[in-house]
């Protein structure tokens, strides 16, 4: 046989050897272990306490009352950040109103019971209404928290001041008027952790 022939007839009996072995069957040692596992999420959970904020009658230009309630996280998971949205409603008592009665009630955002005069942020309802939920977790809530958020089973204060503003004008056409104030408050968690 020329060498061709030999690697050929070489070659083929390789392949049948492989092929054999192959198709043959292997007793090997195995073992397996099941684990379980779970994922349970966690809540938020934003109490505010007390509900109604404010509930005053006869009021008059240059009329304030403040308001402290709490913030109380009663969820499993710490708070990140708190957004409020406004949103209220003026009954004309006398179909006269030019002027939104909103913008006519100030709004300061207080410190706490014991620093009365430290104002964290001062606005009108008016202008509380329109502005991002997002600023307002900045501008107040930030501050309040001291940057930290609210951690689970904590509670906050947050003390408001509430103004009838006295603007040295003619305020007749609010007489007899209310206003009715609705606060949103929203919570949101914290970022996400490698845990």
């Amino acid at each position: 046989m020329n060498i061709k022939k030999q690697l050929a007839t070489g070659l083929l009996s390789a392949v049948l050897g492989v092929t054999l072995i192959g198709s043959g069957t292997y007793a090997y040692f195995s073992d397996s272990e099941k684990t379980n596992n779970t994922f349970a999420a966690g809540t938020l959970d934003l109490s505010v306490n007390p509900t109604q904020i404010i509930n005053v009658d006869n009021m008059k230009p240059g009329d304030s009352f403040i308001r402290d309630f709490e913030l109380i996280n009663n969820g499993t998971l710490d708070i990140g950040k708190v957004s409020l949205e406004t949103a209220y409603t003026v009954a004309d008592a006398n179909g006269d109103n030019t002027a939104d009665f909103g913008e006519h009630i100030e709004v300061e955002f207080l410190y706490n019971l014991d620093r009365l005069d430290e104002v964290i942020y001062e606005t009108t309802l008016a202008e509380l209404k329109d502005i991002n939920p997002e600023v307002i977790n900045e501008k107040i809530f930030g501050e309040i928290f001291d940057g930290e958020g609210l951690p689970v089973g904590a509670e906050n204060d947050l003390v408001v001041k509430f103004t009838f503003k006295d603007n040295d004008e003619d305020q007749n056409q609010f007489q007899g008027d209310s206003l009715d104030l609705t606060w949103t408050f929203t919570a949101e968690q914290k970022e996400g952790e490698q845990r």
